[in-house]
C-alpha cells in the first residue's frame, strides 16, 4: 500500500528525459498498486499489526541507514525534539492509522476493494480544508460528491462481497480518513525539511506504535513465526524493500523532475492497477456494482487531482514550488 510519506514540498529542477519520468511513475503506478495485493497475501499467516510494524520499522531504519551512508548524517541526526514530536504525530497518522489499519481489515476485506475506499482520501481531505475555511472549486465540490456517491455504491450490497463484513469496510474508511488527516497536517507542522529525513522517522515510529499496539491485542501471544508460508514472507520482504524503499525513492525523484499534473496521476491508477492484480492473482470477484463504483471514486479523484495541482501550479509561479500530497 502506499508509502506513509510526509507530503514534500518540492522545486522542479532540470527537466529529465521523458523516458526517464514516465519509467519512474511506471515503477509507482505498479508499486503502489500492488501492495494491497502483497498486504492481502502476507495477513494469511502473520499478524496484521505486528506485520506492518515491523515492516515501517526495518524500512525507516533501512533509509536512516541509508542516508548516514550517503553522508547525511547531520540530517539523520539533528533532528530538534518538535520536529521528532511531529514526525511521531505524521507517523502514527499515516503509517499506523493510514496503513496498519487497512492491514488489519485487509484480513477479511479483498485487496481491490479495500485499494477504492482508500482512494476516498483525497475527498476527506478536501472536507478537511474547508474546516478551515478554504476556498475549494465548484468542480472540487463536484468532485468530491461524486467520489462519496462512489463509496456509498462500494459499501452496499452488491458493490461489498456478502462475506466481507461491514465493520472491516468502514474500518478501512477511517484509515483514510487518518491518512488525509496526517497528509493536512505535514505542510502545516514542524517537520524536517528533508523530505527523506522525515519520512524515515516518521515510518520508524509510526512502525513502533503498531508494533506495541500489536502487542498489546495479544498477536505477540499467539506468534509462531513457523507457522508463516513462504508467499506470507515474500510478501513482507517485497513490502519493506519494493513498496516502501524503492517506491518512495521513486516518488521523491519524480517529484523533482516533472509537474505536478503529472505526478499525481498515480491516485488514480493505483486503484485500477490494485483491483485487476486482485482479480487476476487472488479471483477477487469484481461484481458490476464494484465496477460502478470503481469508475465514480477513479473519476472524482481524477477531477479532484487534476483541478487541484491546476490551483497549486498557479500558486507557485512565485515561489516556483509546489506542495504535494502523497499516497502509499
Amino acid at each position: 500500500m502506499r508509502q506513509a510519506a510526509a507530503p514534500p514540498t518540492s522545486s522542479l529542477s532540470a527537466p529529465a528525459p521523458a523516458a526517464r519520468v514516465w519509467a519512474a511513475l511506471g515503477a509507482i503506478y505498479v508499486i503502489w498498486g500492488s501492495t494491497y495485493l502483497a498486504i492481502r497475501v502476507m495477513v494469511e499467516t502473520v499478524p496484521p499489526a505486528l506485520g506492518a510494524g515491523a515492516r515501517f520499522v526495518l524500512a525507516g531504519g533501512a533509509m536512516l541507514a541509508i542516508l548516514a551512508a550517503r553522508g547525511r548524517t547531520a540530517r539523520v541526526l539533528l533532528v530538534t525534539r518538535s520536529q521528532l514530536l511531529w514526525c511521531g504525530v505524521i507517523g502514527v497518522l499515516l503509517a499506523a492509522g493510514g496503513n496498519g489499519l487497512v492491514t488489519v481489515a485487509e484480513r477479511d476485506v479483498p485487496s481491490g476493494l479495500a485499494a477504492l475506499l482508500i482512494a476516498s482520501e483525497p475527498l476527506w481531505i478536501v472536507l478537511l480544508r474547508r474546516t478551515q475555511g478554504d476556498r475549494v472549486a465548484r468542480a472540487t465540490v463536484g468532485g468530491v460528491a461524486l467520489g462519496f456517491a462512489g463509496v456509498g455504491v462500494l459499501l452496499l450490497p452488491g458493490g461489498r462481497p456478502d462475506d466481507v463484513p461491514i465493520g472491516m469496510a468502514l474500518l478501512i474508511l477511517v484509515a483514510a480518513v487518518s491518512w488525509a488527516l496526517g497528509s493536512f497536517l505535514s505542510p502545516r507542522v514542524n517537520l524536517p525539511k528533508d523530505p527523506l529525513t522525515s519520512t524515515a522517522w516518521s515510518l520508524l515510529i509510526g512502525g513502533l506504535v503498531l508494533v506495541v499496539a500489536g502487542l498489546v491485542a495479544g498477536e505477540g501471544a499467539t506468534l509462531d513465526v513457523g507457522a508463516f508460508s513462504t508467499k506470507s514472507v515474500l510478501a513482507f520482504a517485497y513490502l519493506v524493500v519494493v513498496g516502501s524503499i524503492v517506491a518512495f525513492s521513486c516518488y521523491t525523484w519524480v517529484l523533482t523532475h516533472a509537474p505536478i499534473s503529472q505526478v499525481s496521476t498515480y491516485a488514480y491508477v493505483n486503484p485500477v492497477i490494485a483491483v485487476a492484480l486482485g482479480a487476476f492473482f487472488l479471483s477477487e470477484d469484481v461484481a458490476p456494482a464494484t465496477i460502478a463504483g470503481m469508475v465514480l471514486v477513479v473519476a472524482s479523484v481524477a477531477i479532484i487531482v487534476r483541478r487541484e495541482s491546476r490551483g497549486e501550479l498557479r500558486d507557485a509561479t512565485d515561489s516556483d514550488t509546489v506542495p504535494v500530497a502523497s499516497r502509499n
